[in-house]
């Protein structure tokens, strides 16, 4: 049997289940749902509930959302019995997580806006909290995941909502099984494959219950190492490396008084490993104090800021010595601070009398990126200070001896200092698992010798780096135009944003000044910022992206930033140009205006609202921007400096977003590779770079002929026999657009490489679409649709912003020339609108205005007005039938799409059939009433309405 069908799957899951250790109990509804919870609530409190009680029980239950919920599951609960007295009682032991009780169900049927029936569902004292979704063999995963969200909209909410209890979903085709948080705005992207302590991915379902399935396991997974953010109000879970990193530091408090450090590459979650590790050591009973250290201010504001995210109020941030030595001296638990701080704490004489208490207690210290600044005597201080100690350490790139710096004290290493490595996730690893991107690395530049001089060769960048050359004016330009034609591509029309490094505040200056000379001269309108913090001359070392010095808010500007003169006014003059884009006010007259312009930088840059950020150091490391997709480097960088830099821009966040793009200026190939090396292994290149070009135009060859075999003409795909063979189609064109998206973001990308032109490839796009639209406006099938739950990633489909303004200014250029060149105009711009998710509800009225209208107008100028009296009259006319045809309200339907447009809430069904005029529809027909007028308001809606930005 080639294929498993899903029942056979289901079967042997359940099965395998009892083994485990789960009790099967039949439920097929919520009714018996509801009677099992009670009896398994009774069992686990040990008591007895009355139908009224179990109601005040329910009437607990039903109330908040997903995150309320959460909470909920994790408190202590009480209510008062019926006789008056005060009950007691809990969901869940968190403390004891095996103590619970465990039942295995399936096939809960439940109703909401429509009938859905769960595949395998895990309840731990009565109560859904993890539910399964099964796939045949061969079906994408992504399509249970696509379900569950289907779910989620429409029935984990109905009724008492004890579905949006369940707090983590498995989703499995039997070959391949993930887990993830219920947290219904992640994508697909965040769905993680569990593994063993050494990284080894474990994929089938039945080792995967086995490993991750097991009541123990599962418990505990739910009552430690769930993170609710308070931030979002979300459920965060921690992925296998983490878990595995915090066990291990659990295990090293419990059981030694040793040292340790945890290897975790950059972008995998340091900042949720640490917080759960800090969380989990303050509440153990032998720990006094847990101190989680930093580097410098910027950072000490982002992680409080980011802790208190996962726990609000967790964190009493440190803002001078006196406040840590309180927090050393009080009942703070868990304490951020600085490693300067703390040096003053231990250092300064005036504090001593209230430190040295401290000395013999039981602290631990975490050290946040400790390939830094604790290589000194801080670090030896600290440890010589404090008697009764544990140091550990997080990093996403060590020192070894390699890449070890000297000072006063010699070359000291990661092992040196935090003795072994306690868990391993190194870069290759976090790609294998598709938890960070891969890096396409492009070296730009070619400098020819000058005629008489004594060599006639070219000089590749990777073979020149002089202080002269690198610093001319002339190649800086170059530069920077070469940034400005091609920013686009590497950003997918600005979808994402970029930083540009360079190797001195000098430097910096300079190219901001050209790109300004440029958008003044209006040869691009990007919103380009900076900021710096010293002006050093030299290459720096190691791109620590940190304020040299960490002085109080009432010193002398100038002694903050160690700036010269001339370059703090150039600061402040970017500063100004900053201020004027964003109608902000900083400074650099004192250190708050400053931090604060630093923090603003930080969360427009992940708005996107910055496309290109110029910096020295800062935010090379500890920058963490999921929209960030592009570095342009004119700076020498080496090992971890290099790794950190690169790191700035894989973060995985949706399909588009399939590589993070390196654009170097400098002969750093071998620095590449040398890093590589070092951070993972010698072999590592292949598995952490992106291939090359051609390989990728070979690939897109390859899925062409796949596509051809299955609609080898575009006018062959609407004669597919079944929506089986539309599966097929819409897996291989999605194939292509993939393919597609990646080779566009290379410099030298053009549709004449490939084997299938642009007009081709747009028509086989527009059919695509047409499935897409047959998919997502048929809501009137009984029957569940193999379609309903693949992904299309339309997020694939994208070029420069194509909007109605944009199709009104080429309609503007359709009267120049001659008539054949104008028809060919006509259809290239019907085309263009086929293609474009935002204007194919608009596409019969523009077409319409250009068969009819347009021939009509004269002047060109007139066209925008002409086209805002057609659209008026069309829009009038289309909103009379809609209320003519159903009988509605016309004042009603004007308000409720008023309140659609402001709130994105679909209407409710009664609010539908409250738009009607005269005899309301029967009870049998009130649900296909309301979904046709909805459909109606929703399709009047995308036409005229949305998708008119940028006009």
């Amino acid at each position: 049997m080639n294929t498993q069908p899903e029942q056979l799957l289901e079967n042997n899951l359940v099965a395998q289940l009892q083994l485990l250790g789960y009790t099967y109990v039949p439920v097929s509804n919520e009714k018996e749902l509801l009677a099992n919870l009670k009896t398994q609530l009774e069992k686990h409190n040990d008591i007895e509930l009355t139908d009224k009680e179990f109601d005040r029980v329910l009437n607990i239950l039903s109330k908040g959302s997903v995150f309320d919920k959460a909470k909920t599951l994790r408190e202590k609960q009480h209510i008062f019995r019926e006789n008056g007295e005060s009950l007691y009682f809990e969901f869940i032991n968190q403390d004891n997580w095996c103590q619970n009780l465990f039942q295995v169900t399936r096939q809960v049927a439940m109703e909401g806006k429509y009938k859905n029936r769960y595949d395998v569902t895990l309840l731990i004292n009565g109560l859904p909290l993890v539910q399964i979704e099964l796939k045949r063999r061969g079906i994408e995963l992504k399509e249970a995941f696509n379900q569950i969200n289907r779910y989620q909209r429409h029935s984990f909410g109905s009724s008492v909502g004890l579905f949006q209890y369940v707090q983590i979903f498995v989703i499995s085709n039997g070959v391949n099984t993930k887990y993830y948080a219920n947290n219904k705005n992640q994508s697909f992207k965040q769905t993680f494959y569990w593994s063993d302590k050494n990284n080894k991915l474990i994929t089938q379902l039945d080792k995967f219950a086995f490993a991750f399935l097991d009541t123990c396991h599962i418990s505990k997974m739910i009552c430690k190492y769930i993170v609710l953010s308070e931030a979002a109000k979300v459920l965060m879970v921690l992925r296998p490396y983490q878990y595995f990193a915090v066990e291990a530091l659990i295990d090293r408090v419990q059981n030694s008084v040793k040292n340790g450090y945890i290897w975790h590459t950059t972008g995998s979650g340091k900042t949720l490993t640490s917080f759960k590790a800090s969380q989990i050591l303050m509440n153990m009973p032998q720990v006094r104090k847990v101190v989680f250290v930093v580097d410098r201010k910027d950072l000490d504001y982002q992680t409080t800021k980011e802790f208190n995210s996962f726990s609000k109020g967790s964190i009493d941030g440190t803002d001078n010595t006196n406040k840590l030595v309180q927090q050393f001296t009080d009942d703070t638990k868990l304490i951020v601070t600085t490693i300067q701080k703390l040096n003053t704490a231990i250092s300064k004489q005036y504090h001593q009398k209230k430190m040295e208490l401290l000395k013999d207690e039981r602290i631990v210290f975490i050290f946040d990126e400790c390939h830094r600044s604790q290589f000194g005597d801080t670090h030896i201080r600290i440890k010589n200070y404090f008697n009764n100690i544990q140091l550990f350490g997080f990093t996403g790139t060590p020192i070894f001896a390699k890449n070890a710096i000297s000072n006063e004290l010699g070359k000291r290493t990661t092992d040196e200092l935090f003795d072994e490595c306690l868990h391993r996730y190194v870069i290759t690893d976090a790609i294998k698992d598709e938890n960070v991107l891969k890096f396409s690395v492009e070296y730009v530049g070619r400098y020819k010798a000058k005629e008489g001089s004594n060599t006639n060769i070219d000089i590749e960048v990777e073979d020149i780096d002089t202080k002269e050359l690198m610093e001319s004016p002339k190649r800086l330009e170059k530069i920077a135009d070469y940034i400005l034609a091609n920013h686009n591509r590497k950003t997918y029309s600005r979808e994402f944003t970029a930083m540009f490094c360079v190797n001195s505040v000098e430097t910096l200056i300079r190219y901001y000044d050209i790109f300004q000379k440029r958008k003044e001269a209006g040869e691009h309108n990007l919103r380009i910022a900076t900021i710096f913090s010293y002006a050093a001359n030299e290459d720096d070392k190691d791109a620590n992206g940190f304020f040299p010095e960490e002085l109080s808010v009432v010193e002398e500007p100038r002694a903050l930033y160690g700036l010269h003169v001339h370059t703090r006014e150039k600061l402040d003059e970017y500063i100004g140009d900053y201020n004027r884009m964003f109608a902000t006010n900083f400074s650099t007259k004192d250190s708050v205006s400053f931090y604060n312009y630093y923090n603003d930088i930080s969360k427009r840059v992940k708005e996107r609202q910055i496309d290109i950020l110029l910096v020295v150091n800062m935010f090379l490391t500890g920058f963490d921007s999921k929209t960030l997709n592009t570095l342009y480097v004119d700076k020498n960088l080496k090992y971890h400096g290099l790794i950190q830099a690169y790191s700035r821009t894989n973060r995985i966040l949706n399909e588009q977003k399939s590589q993070g793009n390196i654009v170097v200026f400098r002969n750093l190939k071998e620095a590449t590779d040398e890093a590589i090396a070092l951070f993972s292994n010698k072999d590592a290149k292949d598995v952490i770079l992106m291939q090359p070009y051609e390989d990728y135009v070979k690939k897109f060859s390859e899925a062409f002929i796949g596509l051809l075999q299955i609609a080898p003409t575009v006018n062959s795909v609407t004669q597919l026999k079944d929506e089986n063979e539309e599966l097929d189609f819409i897996k291989a064109f999605r194939e292509l657009m993939r393919l597609k998206n990646v080779l566009s973001t290379f410099t030298d990308f053009s549709f004449d490489d490939l084997s299938m032109n642009e007009q081709l490839f747009d028509d086989y796009k527009s059919k695509y679409l047409d499935l897409y639209d047959k998919v997502k406006t048929d809501h009137q099938k009984e029957k569940v649709s193999i379609l309903d739950d693949v992904d299309f990633e339309l997020e694939l489909i994208h070029r420069d912003e194509i909007n109605v303004a944009y199709i009104l200014k080429l309609l503007a250029k359709l009267n120049d020339g001659p008539e054949k060149d104008r028809e060919k105009r006509k259809k290239e711009i019907i085309d263009l609108i086929a293609g474009e998710t935002q204007l194919r509800s608009k596409r019969e009225l523009i077409e319409k205005f250009i068969q009819e209208n347009l021939p009509a107008i004269e002047d060109v100028d007139d066209i925008p007005d002409e086209f805002e009296r057609f659209w008026s009259a069309e829009q009038l006319e289309a909103f009379g039938r809609l209320c003519s045809e159903e009988n509605l309200s016309n004042e009603k339907v004007e308000k409720v799409i008023s309140e659609y447009l402001f709130s994105q809430r679909e209407p409710l069904r009664d609010e539908i059939l409250n738009l009607i005029d005269g005899d309301k529809p029967t009870l049998l027909e009130r649900k296909k009433v309301s979904e046709r007028i909805l459909n109606k308001i929703k399709g009047f809606f995308d036409t005229f309405i949305s998708g008119f930005g940028g006009e």
